[in-house]
């Protein structure tokens, strides 16, 4: 049974930092593709950052030079370290696994709220 659990969302000022994590269990997050997703109301879901098998990272537009990805594989845990943060990064953030069986899987969410 597969359980993704985010944590590390709450209140934040503009400018500030953050960092979520996700926990895993019943998939390997140095074997399966990791990613963020956030979703703001009455907004698709979208790609924050994501990080493959061999390591390489890929970061949607808003956010490059700003968030990174990281994984600890002791931990089989993977981290987003939000810095410069903006009001429009105020969304529900998404753990997601794409194993290598094409399975797909998500977290509960944890909600972000920048305040200007």
């Amino acid at each position: 049974q597969v359980h993704l659990v985010e944590s590390g969302g709450g209140l934040v000022q503009a400018g500030g930092s953050r960092t979520l994590s996700c926990a895993a269990s019943g998939v390997i997050v140095s074997r399966d593709s990791m990613g963020w997703y956030r979703q703001a109301p009455e907004m698709q879901r979208e790609l924050v950052a994501a990080i493959a098998r061999g390591g390489s990272t890929n970061y949607g537009d808003s956010v490059k030079g700003r968030f990174t990805i990281s994984r600890d594989n002791a931990k089989n845990t993977v981290y987003l370290q939000m810095n410069s943060l903006k009001p429009e990064d105020t969304a529900v953030y998404y753990c997601n696994s794409k194993t290598i069986w094409g399975l797909d899987y998500w977290g509960q969410g944890t909600q972000v709220t920048v305040s200007s």
